[in-house]
Parts: structure tokens; C-alpha cells; sequence
């Protein structure tokens, strides 16, 4: 008699595992997925987290049989648990939300209205509140510090910088901050002056750096507090304009930096599109671009 028909019972058998190819195979897409959205290079997470970029290669091809030390060193770079590389990211939060939703379920129609009265009144900024600051994000090169120059200036209103504030708090420039403190200091910094920012201002027009989408709780706090506008652009145009700053690191002609850029968009595109506004302005000129805007806030929120 076999273990499943024991006692006359049909047992279930045991849930087929993924072969060890597969895992190492998912293993690679989410920590591909993970450097992506972080806005990092190979060769910056190699130096971040003490690897070399030739494991990191071999990791994200699903080749790679690295060692746990190593992986504990890759997350702390990406700034996530080891957890989070498996891809259990949020398992936490996930049940204490399903934890609110059975509850939510539970309650009468005419409770229902009351209860998201007294969340928004605990937890959250009113619709006038969050349409009192705007928020300009997406990757750089998108066209958010001129426009947001331009719309403070429309609406009588601050114009702030969140990188400028930044460096400002921590009293270096941006690329110091990441050579000392890394990817995962930088974003601690970000966060306590996106809450400063949001407590000195109640009205305001921010540029926030693109790689907010990848600290969640940062994130969400924006989108809670702030009328978001997703200013987006086509890869060529994103290289050309950052170009004509002056940053001649991220040649057009490299294959390898639009490759970068390409699969960032890819992996942060999902979360951009959480922002309430979208705005393309590829091919456009500023001024073309502020009237889209405008018009587009006055339909929405003006």
C-alpha cells in the first residue's frame, strides 16, 4: 500500500519543486528586475556590492550558482531583504492588507463611507491637499526641472528640487552621497527630506529624481501627498537632452548605456504609471510641452 492510499485515503502528494535551472532562472530575472528599477548599471552594483560584474552576468542569465554570501552582499546593494531576491517582496504587508480587505468585506454598506472618512482623516492628505503640490517624476532627461520652473511660476508657487534638497541635507553633491553611503543611504536621505519637504510646504511644485519608484513606502508617501504627474520621453530623446547638460557619459552611440536605459524604463514603467497625469514630451519643445501640461492640470485639477 502506497503512503497516498493509506487508511483507504487518498492523500495529496507532495507540490512539484521547480528544477534547480528554473530557480536559478527566476533568481536572474528578479535581480535583472531589481538593478532596473533602481536606475543601476552592472558595473555599479558590481562596485556597490563587492561582486564582480562577471557573477552579476552570469546571475541574471540564470547561470550562476552564487554563493549566499554573495547574494547577501547583491541585496544589501539593491538595498532589499534576501527574501525579496526569492521574490517574497511585500509578504507582510500583502497579509495585513488582505488581513484589512476581509474586514472591509465584513462591514455594512452604510459603515463603509465613515470607515474611508476616518482613514483619509488618519492616514492620508485630502484631495485638496494632494492638488496643492504637484509632482513631477520620471527619468531624467524628461523635461521635469523646466517645466516645473515653469508651472511654479504660473501658479505662484515654490519650485523645489528633491535632489538639490538632498544634497543640501546631506551637505555633498549626489555622487558623493552614493560613494559613501551607497544606493540604500542615498534613499534614506530621500525619504527624510520627501518628509520635511511635505511638512514645510502645502504648496509646492516638485521635481522628484526617477529612482523614487524604488523605495515603495517613499513612493507611496508621494503619490498620498501629491497631485503626480509621469513626464516621459523616448529613449533617444531622454540620451539626447541628458547630452546637452553636459553628461556626455551616456553616449548615444553606446549600445550598451540605451540597452541600460531601455530595460530602467522597462522595469520602472509599472510604477510610473501609478502617477495621476501622464505627459509624453518626445519630440516637443518646452514650450509646446507647458501648454500640454496646463492644459491637462486645469482639465484635472484647476
Amino acid at each position: 500500500m502506497t503512503p497516498e492510499t493509506q487508511f483507504g485515503a487518498v492523500l495529496p502528494s507532495a507540490p512539484a519543486h521547480p528544477s534547480d535551472e528554473d530557480f536559478l532562472r527566476a533568481l536572474g530575472v528578479r535581480v535583472r528586475e531589481l538593478r532596473s528599477r533602481r536606475g543601476m548599471t552592472r558595473k555599479m552594483m558590481a562596485q556597490e556590492s563587492d561582486v564582480s560584474e562577471r557573477h552579476l552576468a552570469q546571475l541574471e542569465l540564470g547561470d550562476g550558482n552564487v554563493s549566499i554570501v554573495l547574494l547577501r552582499r547583491i541585496a544589501t546593494a539593491l538595498n532589499v531583504s534576501l527574501a525579496d531576491l526569492f521574490g517574497a517582496e511585500g509578504s507582510a504587508s500583502s497579509d495585513a492588507k488582505r488581513s484589512i480587505l476581509d474586514l472591509l468585506d465584513r462591514l455594512p454598506e452604510q459603515q463603509l463611507s465613515a470607515v474611508a472618512a476616518r482613514l483619509t482623516k488618519q492616514f492620508g492628505a485630502t484631495p485638496k491637499d494632494r492638488h496643492s503640490r504637484i509632482a513631477l517624476i520620471g527619468l531624467r532627461g524628461a523635461g521635469k526641472s523646466t517645466l516645473g520652473v515653469k508651472l511654479a511660476q504660473a501658479v505662484k508657487a515654490p519650485f523645489i528640487e528633491l535632489d538639490r534638497e538632498i544634497a543640501k541635507e546631506a551637505g555633498m553633491d549626489l555622487s558623493e552621497i552614493f560613494s559613501l553611503y551607497g544606493q540604500s543611504g542615498y534613499r534614506r536621505i530621500e525619504q527624510r527630506v520627501l518628509e520635511r519637504i511635505l511638512r514645510e510646504y502645502p504648496r509646492a511644485v516638485l521635481s522628484v529624481g526617477g529612482g523614487v519608484v524604488s523605495e515603495k513606502e517613499t513612493y507611496d508617501r508621494l503619490l498620498a501627498s501629491c497631485f503626480t504627474v509621469w513626464v516621459k520621453a523616448n529613449p533617444e530623446d531622454y540620451m539626447a537632452r541628458v547630452m546637452a547638460q553636459g553628461d556626455f557619459r551616456a553616449m548615444a552611440e553606446n549600445d550598451e548605456a540605451m540597452e541600460d536605459l531601455r530595460h530602467i524604463l522597462e522595469a520602472r514603467e509599472p510604477f510610473y504609471r501609478k502617477a495621476d497625469l501622464h505627459l509624453d514630451t518626445s519630440g516637443e519643445s518646452a514650450e509646446l510641452s507647458f501648454l500640454k501640461l496646463r492644459k491637462a492640470l486645469q482639465s484635472e485639477i484647476e
